[in-house]
């Protein structure tokens, strides 16, 4: 078999590229606080507004890779990433760090976009987006084992980001011209699916928001509430990562067996038992199960969720508006979490996002449960008139034979991610 050999693995190169700064968030923004005269709520507006231009970008381009090309798109994007994160990487002054790192995020989210775009005319979305997560889960892991060891200052993760995309420049040789066939249906170029569309774009900030709300705060969770040193914070933050990736990797092997309904419906409710969990954490063992419980599930819900999307539309419009909606709540989860934090202490806060994701979780298993008994369409062969001995001519039965194909390949890759990686104090 020659399948590894047909995957497209320039698409899953631009899709690790593309969510690796929001995964390496946590260590940048506490970087950028310990490194530069921010504050934490500074630091934290510069990644926000980071997340915020990968999401502009995304949502600016959800219908333009097709009709200006894969490839530009993509060097033009790694090209902005590797400017904008090395620029700030190579600088101390604020306005230039913050003015990279809006400029670097625009980059993320075109490549971003390319990569959703491309994997809507692949066979099997569901296999190259958890491809995709597999490798940024693993890269993002590599680099919060190394980092830590080479050393202070802001710059190190930026470069990171920017030595990210000039290796993935390469790969882009190898996109096509065109991210999917030409076009005939008359009408092509309309959203299809707007309720469901829409229905699931808005649910996607609040889904994400939730998540990242804790996200933002895990650090002080563990280091304030549990009482744990730093050290072992970040250890249980590298052993979530570990099984983030068991996670990606199971999400892989089920592929579309349970449907997307159940993983999306269930895994959701199962991570705002682990928010709670996490939040409510005093001590070692409550902490790490509800971090590594979490770290498991959200990379399997998250595929089934980019899936949905990629269903909605073959040339992946919805899913890249799906992941550029979903940025937004990424961007404001950490604020929205030391929001609720300082004002209701951290389980509470746990309880009322959990609250939170369950609300959300209805909405998006209803879209999940309506495109999944969405008949596949039928294809009538022309009809074949055969003589059978004995049976005159004009007697000869007409057999239709109606043939299920499936429908052009849908697209899965976009969101965010929200990495819930190494602890973003660990710099602090």
């Amino acid at each position: 078999m020659s399948a590894p050999r047909t995957l497209p693995w320039p698409l899953v190169a631009l899709f690790a590229a593309g969510y690796l700064a929001p995964y390496l968030l946590p260590t940048t923004v506490g970087r950028l606080d310990s490194g530069l005269p921010l504050t934490a709520t500074q630091a934290g507006a510069i990644g926000s507004a980071l997340l915020l231009s990968s999401a502009t970008a995304g949502f600016l381009l959800a219908s333009r890779v097709d009709r200006t090309g894969p490839r530009v798109l993509a060097r033009a994007g790694l090209a902005l990433a590797a400017l904008g994160y090395g620029g700030a990487a190579l600088t101390g002054a604020v306005p230039a760090v913050v003015a990279g790192a809006v400029v670097g995020g625009l980059g993320s989210g075109t490549v971003t976009a390319v990569a959703a775009s491309g994997i809507a005319g692949q066979r099997d979305p569901h296999r190259v987006s958890t491809l995709g997560l597999l490798g940024v889960s693993a890269l993002a892991g590599a680099l919060y084992l190394t980092i830590p060891h080479l050393g202070p200052g802001h710059g190190l993760p930026l470069a990171a980001l920017a030595l990210t995309a000039l290796a993935v420049w390469p790969l882009t040789g190898r996109l096509s011209g065109r991210t999917a066939p030409a076009r005939t249906a008359v009408g092509y170029d309309r959203l299809p699916h707007p309720r469901a569309g829409l229905l699931l774009a808005a649910a996607m900030p609040c889904w994400s928001l939730a998540q990242n709300a804790l996200w933002g705060v895990s650090g002080r969770i563990g280091l304030d509430q549990a009482h744990l040193t730093e050290v072992t914070v970040g250890a249980v933050f590298a052993v979530a990562l570990g099984a983030g990736l068991l996670g990606v990797v199971g999400a892989g092997a089920l592929g579309p067996r349970l449907g997307r309904a159940l993983p999306i419906g269930a895994g959701s409710a199962l991570i705002a038992g682990c928010v709670a969990l996490s939040a409510a954490a005093t001590d070692l063992p409550a902490f790490a199960a509800g971090e590594i419980a979490w770290n498991l599930l959200y990379p399997v819900v998250l595929s089934y969720v980019i899936a949905l999307a990629a269903s909605l539309d073959p040339r992946g419009r919805w899913t890249v508006l799906v992941g550029s909606a979903s940025s937004l709540g990424t961007a404001a989860g950490p604020l929205v979490g030391s929001v609720l934090a300082a004002g209701a202490g951290f389980p509470a806060m746990g309880r009322v996002l959990g609250a939170g994701l369950l609300l959300i979780a209805v909405p998006m298993t209803a879209v999940a449960l309506r495109t999944g008994r969405r008949p596949l369409p039928v294809t009538e062969i022309p009809v074949v008139e055969v003589p059978v001995t004995g049976v005159p001519v004009t007697e000869i039965p007409v057999v239709e034979v109606p043939v299920e194909t499936p429908a052009v390949p849908a697209q899965g890759a976009y969101e965010t991610a929200s990495p819930n990686s190494y602890a973003s104090t660990s710099a602090r």
